[in-house]
């Protein structure tokens, strides 16, 4: 970014008085390309520039955003007022050696580099791809890439510079059983690889096929049964039913959370271990500093069964008497930082898909995610693919199914872990209006007994 930056923030850290200020400048550059059916329904390529600043006086917070840079010394002494009329618990930030650096992006095959007509080629041939197939009747494809740069810097004395680079890819394949609309569909991502949207021809047919045989899928009653997730499953599973559960600012403001999440309390057998942690490296949820300039970490968060962790932002670790893990994350300048997951996982078991497979007599394997969401405790969240398994053996095509329970029954149900770790990039998280924050999720396969299932 511009070095003609630097007398603007000390401008901005020098005003007024207050307990801690902060300021971010960043600079977004995005293109999206979007298809509907055999109509390419938009092409548009943005550049924003803007910033925002927050303040803390006396235990209250205020927060501005803003277009113009140059506004920020301006913006800093009203968000110090407005940070005066707040009532909150007092906090101290805690003090740290100034960090004063930059951040390259991680790159392996940069999408700046690629021309806007080379883009649209690839993207006109899955297009062309997905409706020559026999009962396909339309189609979505949507493609974006981002370029966001963001520099922070404090009254702490910490300065720095991070340069993210993402590629997102989204198809789905559409037909009609005379009713209902049926799709099959896939969502890929990367931190600064365009390469992954790249010769994907098998897995665009893939998933016309599998489109086409929804149509003759019978569906699932509702029931209590045994399901196998496949790793992008059970990801979307550990994200949404225990990932946000994780955040501190959710637990912190509700006693009951409080009581139920307790450090060193029992969920789950000794073979389940949960981590988060933008410190894993290369994937979309990755990064060194969050937005309050707290280095990342790789956070425990159940080992063994036992619950040993959550994810904090500054705020929520001194009132909770905990460490800070770099998980203050905000989806733009325009919005203040919360808490937030970065890269979810179940780790590996030592269990192999086929023998959990093997080992199942009746029930149901669930594949790919067509979302999902939590209230508390109980969640729901929606299999893209159903397939029946009897005998220890795959069987025949069901139309996909949705998944609820509650989370701490669940995670004491389950009773196989597989060694066949996968983590999906292909999605976004949304809270608290900001949506959708890069994140990866993953997981090996694993089965859950007595899991409700209904027809998606």
């Amino acid at each position: 970014m511009n070095n003609n930056y630097e007398n603007l923030i000390n401008d901005v850290l020098k005003t007024g008085n207050g307990d801690y200020k902060e300021i971010r400048l960043e600079e977004n550059k995005s293109s999206r390309i979007t298809y509907s059916g055999k109509v390419r329904e938009n092409i548009s390529i943005n550049s924003r520039l803007g910033g925002s600043v927050r303040a803390m006086a006396n235990g209250g917070w205020g927060f501005s955003s803003f277009n113009d840079i140059y506004q920020a010394p301006k913006k800093m002494k009203e968000t110090l007022t407005l940070a005066k009329y707040n009532s909150n618990e007092l906090f101290e930030i805690e003090k740290n050696d100034p960090i004063i650096t930059k951040v390259s992006p991680v790159l392996k095959k940069d999408p700046r580099k690629i021309k806007l007509s080379e883009k649209i080629n690839i993207l006109d041939h899955y297009k062309d791809l997905i409706l020559s197939q026999e009962a396909i009747e339309s189609c979505e494809i949507i493609y974006a890439d981002t370029d966001r740069k963001v520099l922070f810097a404090d009254s702490k004395g910490n300065n720095i510079e991070q340069n993210f680079i993402h590629v997102v890819l989204r198809v789905a394949a559409y037909s009609s059983d005379g009713n209902e609309m049926l799709q099959s569909g896939f969502s890929i991502g990367s931190l600064g690889d365009y390469g992954i949207i790249e010769n994907l021809d098998s897995e665009i047919l893939d998933c016309a096929k599998k489109a086409k045989d929804l149509i003759d899928a019978p569906k699932v009653d509702g029931k209590e049964t045994t399901v196998v997730l496949d790793q992008i499953l059970a990801g979307v599973f550990v994200h949404e039913a225990f990932g946000h559960l994780s955040e501190a600012d959710n637990v912190y403001e509700n006693e009951r959370l409080k009581e139920i999440l307790t450090l060193g309390k029992k969920f789950g057998n000794k073979d389940l271990n949960i981590t988060d942690g933008a410190k894993i490296p290369n994937l979309r949820g990755s990064y060194e500093f969050d937005d309050e300039g707290t280095p990342a970490t790789k956070t425990p968060l159940i080992r063994e069964g036992i619950l040993t962790g959550r994810l904090h932002s500054n705020e929520t670790a001194n009132k909770m008497s905990e460490e800070a893990t770099g998980n203050a994350r905000a989806i733009s300048f325009a919005f203040p930082p919360i808490v937030r997951m970065s890269n979810t996982i179940i780790e590996n078991g030592k269990d192999k898909k086929e023998d959990i497979i093997k080992d199942t007599k009746d029930g149901l394997y669930v594949k790919n995610w067509y979302g999902g969401m939590t209230e508390h405790e109980m969640f729901t969240f929606s299999s893209a693919e159903t397939y029946r398994i009897e005998n220890g053996e795959i069987k025949e095509t069901l139309r996909p199914v949705k998944l609820s329970g509650n989370l701490f029954t669940t995670l004491k149900n389950i009773n196989g872990i597989a060694d066949d770790l996968l983590i999906n990039q292909g999605g976004g998280c949304g809270k608290g209006g900001q949506m959708p924050l890069p994140v990866s999720n993953g997981s090996p396969h694993i089965r859950i007994n007595k899991c409700l299932v209904s027809n998606g």
